[in-house]
Order: C-alpha cells, then sequence, then structure tokens
C-alpha cells in the first residue's frame, strides 16, 4: 500500500463516516473504492466492516458524551438485529442485485416523502411512543434489518432510521445516535465471521477506519449542535444523489475510478 492509497482511503472514509453517521449508505464510496484499488468485492465487503466498527464507536462514545443516546431502546433493539446479522453475514445465495438496487432506491426515496412532506409526524420525535414498550413486530422489523446489515452493510442505516423513527418515536437526533449504537453492536460479530472465512485486509479496513472515524465525531457533534433540521438536509441531499446511482441515473464508479486508479499508479 503505497501514500497516494493512504491518503485515498482516509480522505475516502472521512466522507464515508460523515454521511453514515447522518444518514446512511456511505458504504457504496467506500466499497466502491475498496474495490478499485484490488479487492474482490467479497473482501471488500469484510474489509469495510472494520472501518464501520470503530466509526460507530467514536459515534456512540459522541453521542454518549451528548447525552441524547437512549442505551435501553437502543439495545432492545440491537437483540434481534444481532441475531438477524449473524445470518446475514453467512448467506452465500446469489441474490439479483440489479432489482435489489432498486428495491433499495425506492424505500430510501419513500423516507424521503415521510421526512419532506410530514416532518412533524416523523422527524421530531413522539413522546407518547418513546415511553411504550417496543412492540414485538418492531422486533421482528429489526432482526431482518439484521439479515441485510450482516450480509452487506451498504444502505442498512435507512432502514436502521425508518424503523426506529416509526417504530419507537425518537426524532432524527436521537434515532441517529440508536442507529449507530445497533450497528456498533452487531459489527463484532459480522466481523468474526468474515474474518473467520479470511476475508478482511487489515491494513485497508484500519487505515480508512482512520477516516471513517474523524467523519463520525465531526458528523455526531454537527447533529446534535445544529439539530434535527440540519440532519434532515443531509439525509435528503445523499437519499437523491444515491438513489441517483441506483436507478442508473449516473455512475457514480465510473466517475472516480479513472481518479483513484490514476493517483494509485
Amino acid at each position: 500500500m503505497n501514500a497516494v492509497e493512504i491518503i485515498v482511503l482516509i480522505s475516502s472514509g472521512l466522507l464515508v463516516g460523515f454521511i453514515n453517521t447522518l444518514a446512511g449508505g456511505g458504504s457504496i464510496i467506500s466499497l466502491s473504492i475498496l474495490i478499485m484499488l484490488g479487492l474482490p468485492a467479497t473482501l471488500a465487503n469484510g474489509t469495510n466492516r472494520i472501518a464501520v466498527g470503530l466509526q460507530n464507536v467514536v459515534a456512540v462514545s459522541s453521542f454518549k458524551q451528548q447525552k441524547v443516546l437512549s442505551w435501553k431502546k437502543g439495545l432492545q433493539l440491537a437483540v434481534p438485529a444481532i441475531a438477524g446479522s449473524l445470518i446475514g453475514a453467512q448467506i452465500a445465495a446469489d441474490i439479483n442485485e440489479r432489482d435489489f438496487q432498486i428495491a433499495i432506491g425506492i424505500i430510501m426515496l419513500l423516507m424521503l416523502v415521510f421526512i419532506l412532506f410530514k416532518p412533524q409526524k416523523y422527524i421530531y420525535g413522539k413522546a407518547e411512543v418513546q415511553d411504550r414498550p417496543i412492540n414485538w413486530k418492531v422486533y421482528i422489523v429489526f432482526f431482518f434489518i439484521g439479515i441485510y446489515g450482516g450480509f452487506i452493510q451498504m444502505g442498512v442505516g435507512y432502514f436502521l432510521l425508518a424503523g426506529i423513527l416509526l417504530g419507537a418515536g425518537f426524532d432524527l437526533v436521537k434515532a441517529n445516535a440508536i442507529k449507530v449504537l445497533i450497528v456498533l453492536a452487531y459489527t463484532p460479530f459480522t466481523l468474526f465471521i468474515f474474518f473467520y472465512n479470511h476475508q478482511i485486509d487489515w491494513k485497508y479496513g484500519l487505515t480508512l477506519a482512520i477516516g471513517n472515524m474523524a467523519g463520525a465525531w465531526i458528523a455526531s457533534r454537527m447533529a446534535v449542535k445544529k439539530g434535527v433540521n440540519f440532519v434532515k438536509w443531509v439525509i435528503v441531499i445523499v437519499v437523491l444523489v444515491t438513489t441517483g446511482q441506483l436507478f442508473g441515473l449516473y455512475d457514480l464508479k465510473a466517475i472516480i475510478a479513472p481518479l483513484v486508479q490514476n493517483a494509485a499508479h
């Protein structure tokens, strides 16, 4: 690994950590970068989990210091997600990637509708829902979200945010705090499975993690300082850019691949 590759990994990790902490979908960037630097897709998927795990250590710590993290609800929702992630990380069945991308894009756009057109209902929180015990149906939802997160990290943040906003009644800032706690909870389990299957490159993963951790720290501080509206517009921008990629309006990989390859050589 040369100096240019280190710079590319850290700088892209900074953006990924920021996006993942405030919204989700940042792994589409980190996975693309790792693959462009020569890692097979399966190895890139495992390697990315190192950066994701360390990124969420920083994010959880920061949200905790700022007193916006609900440990009880977060850990309750993490249990089914962990169980699901163990299954997802071991799934080897083939899927139609194109159809899957379209499904993710549709879900992200639906979330955009909730955020933009009924914000008072979905993103500012409901105290009466927060105080209720979690419904068993919500546990089932988070189990399946865990399966997806264990299988491929990319985009899981949107599923988690939707589940927390609709099922637990937290506002967008507190929902992000719970989201990173859940991802942190299941990542060590999935990381072990990828490690056991020799699908981790530690040098690339730890280098990427430097950027991810810095991005997560910046994002968690800005989320609390600037509030729900700031997080809302970050999500709007990220969703629009990501769904454009998923629906084939443009190809981010094709745009950044020549830059990365030229820099690496």
